[in-house]
């Protein structure tokens, strides 16, 4: 069963940092040599959107409001899906979810070409409110 665990989001205030992390059990890493790792977020009454992804070859794709605030990263051990979350503003209070697709190349992994539906495995989502 597979299993996608989200944990760190907080209230704080405009210009705070948050870690955030994803923890995961029975992704199958193992059947496949590619895959794509994702974080999401979705404000109340919009769209989700995508905010980052990591491709398994290293390769990051960042959403344009991101505007180098944030950065995403993997535990190459345990897998580990983190989002460091620094200068935070208001607009980017949410709930924000991890998100992990098998199978496809860096060039699949990009924020600007890829929907929440196109992701398989999903974690339950942690809050993130950002007060002015």
């Amino acid at each position: 069963q597979v299993q996608l665990v989200e944990s760190g989001g907080d209230s704080v205030q405009a210009g705070g940092s948050l870690r955030l992390s994803c923890a995961d059990s029975g992704l199958p890493y193992r059947a496949y040599h590619r895959y794509c790792m994702a974080w999401f977020r979705q404000a109340p009454g919009k769209q989700r959107e995508g905010v980052a992804m990591l491709h398994s070859d290293g390769t990051t794709s960042y959403a344009d409001f991101v505007k180098g605030r944030f950065t995403i990263s993997q535990d190459n051990g345990d897998k580990t899906l983190y989002l460091q979350l620094n200068n935070l503003e208001p607009e980017d209070t949410a709930m924000y979810y991890c998100a992990a697709e098998f199978g496809y190349g860096a060039g699949w992994c990009q924020w600007f070409i890829r929907r929440a539906a196109d992701f398989e495995y999903w974690g339950q989502g942690t809050q993130v409110t950002v007060s002015s």
